[in-house]
């Protein structure tokens, strides 16, 4: 073979094909797996978690198995960051692996809720350390040119799990079945435990020494717990409370932030006058408005006549949307890719915003006038997100000093973690306080639907304003 042919066999480089070129193939798979093992459990659980309460009870703790596992998830997250000293990455990965597979047996052969809970606490640990360390190894693993592209990687791993998780939950949604689909990953999970020593690089521990921030972690952590049971409970005074109780608590975890020497975050990251401080914002305010989608199948159903696999089907449609884009703008580079973060931002909201149209209609017999149209805001909801989130994760990670890239790295999933809670919250709020529950029915429906999506996207346009100021990522 001549050396034109060889070079031309070759991806450019910046290609999303050079992840698998020998030389980064193997920390690829090892890495892509443990998003995988997040994903993909992440709607397996969905998928299966009535069946376990149809079997073993504990429908008053069915709230927590989600809040549960979200805030150890964030804690999982914060722990790369804040592991002790002479515990290097790939050890903490073998941990999490181990500790994800640990939680899964838990929750296999639970004979109780309160049981269940525990086993999804110790694997939202594990997966938390596992979402934080795929970003913390990027700029071990790959060159600058790279970031983007593995971050386009996460997410189309995020959205192929809409359906493998989904369609393997409801393999084993039957009887006592559900324990299998606790049990059906940890064979994958003992693999990555086993290969990762071998597949990544070992690498130098170059945080700055620095004791835990104690006040701060437990501020965070409270704040996930408080809104993520907010987001299910009915009762309206309550749910006002616990929101109002977690963001005091945010509040007072970024005052305590801003002062003490010993960070959570990152320098800056509480200081809108400092680019990662708005690039977090924007990861966030993105965040909490795709988690509204939650809500689309329920109206699909009552307002829309569409069947629950196929509503199921179209909510994907928010999933697949975001690959497509995160594909579709992973080659961007400087004012380009700056530009598509604007975009993308502005194109979530104004899907979000349409969605008040087409879908808050009484559309009984599924008329394509209405369903094509929010079909496609679905799309662009995610398409959205994806089309600068890439970017985004490579601006935290040339942002910040070396020393602080763990912090910035873990800060990510936490974000993308607390963006959830806090939107599955507000969009309960929202939904009830606009009629979903009581008058409910129909017209219930139809005004909780359009309140719901004309309210949720506003934080879109705090995303386009932050968007709006960056600039060479530097001011």
């Amino acid at each position: 073979m001549s050396d034109i042919d060889q070079t031309a066999t070759v991806p450019n480089a910046s290609s999303l094909l050079r992840l698998f070129l020998p030389e980064h193939l193997p920390a690829t798979l090892i890495l892509a797996g443990g998003v995988t093992l997040y994903a993909v459990e992440t709607y397996i659980m969905a998928t299966i978690a009535p069946s376990i309460v149809r079997d073993i009870g504990g429908l008053a703790l069915f709230s927590w198995v989600t809040s549960l596992f979200v805030a150890a998830a964030v804690l999982g997250s914060i722990f790369v960051a804040m592991r002790p000293r002479g515990i290097g990455l790939r050890a903490v990965y073998v941990i999490a692996a181990l500790v994800f597979g640990v939680g899964s047996l838990i929750a296999a052969a639970a004979p109780s809720m309160p049981m269940v809970l525990v086993g999804r606490a110790v694997q939202g640990l594990g997966t938390g350390a596992l979402a934080a360390l795929g970003y913390a190894f990027i700029r071990f693993v790959y060159p600058e040119p790279l970031w983007t592209k593995a971050s386009t990687l996460y997410a189309a791993i995020w959205g192929v799990s809409t359906v493998i998780g989904p369609t393997l939950g409801g393999f084993f949604s039957s009887g006592s079945n559900w324990r299998y689909a606790f049990i059906v990953l940890v064979p994958l999970g003992l693999a990555m435990a086993v290969l990762a020593p071998r597949l990544l690089p070992e690498v130098e521990d170059d945080r700055e020494q620095a004791k835990t921030p104690i006040a701060q972690i437990g501020l965070l952590l409270g704040a996930v717990l408080m809104v993520s049971t907010a987001g299910t409970i009915e009762t309206t005074a309550a749910k006002i409370a616990l929101i109002a109780a977690s963001v005091a608590a945010v509040g007072g975890m970024l005052f305590i932030e801003s002062r003490s020497p010993n960070r959570l975050l990152p320098s800056g990251a509480v200081s809108l006058s400092r680019p990662i401080a708005r690039v977090y914002l924007i990861m966030l305010a993105m965040t909490v408005v795709l988690v509204s989608d939650v809500f689309i199948p329920y109206f699909l159903q009552v307002l829309h006549g569409v069947t629950p696999l196929v509503s199921g089907y179209l909510v994907a449609l928010v999933a697949l949307g975001w690959t497509f884009s995160a594909f579709l703008s992973g080659s961007l580079t400087g004012g380009r890719a700056r530009a598509a973060i604007v975009a993308g931002a502005l194109i979530e909201a104004s899907a979000t915003l349409s969605l008040a149209v087409f879908l808050a209609r009484d559309n009984p017999q599924a008329h394509i006038l209405f369903i094509v149209p929010a079909a496609t805001a679905m799309f662009m909801m995610g398409f959205g997100v994806g089309l600068g989130w890439a970017h985004l994760v490579a601006m935290v990670l040339t942002l910040v000093a070396d020393s602080e890239q763990d912090k910035a790295s873990s800060a990510i999933p936490t974000m993308s973690s607390l963006g959830g809670a806090f939107g599955a919250a507000f969009a309960g709020l929202i939904a009830n306080g606009a009629g979903l529950v009581d008058p409910g029915g129909v017209a219930g429906s139809i005004s909780a639907a359009y309140w719901l999506y004309a309210a949720m996207a506003l934080p879109g346009f705090v995303a386009i304003a932050a968007a709006m100021t960056l600039r060479d990522g530097r001011n």
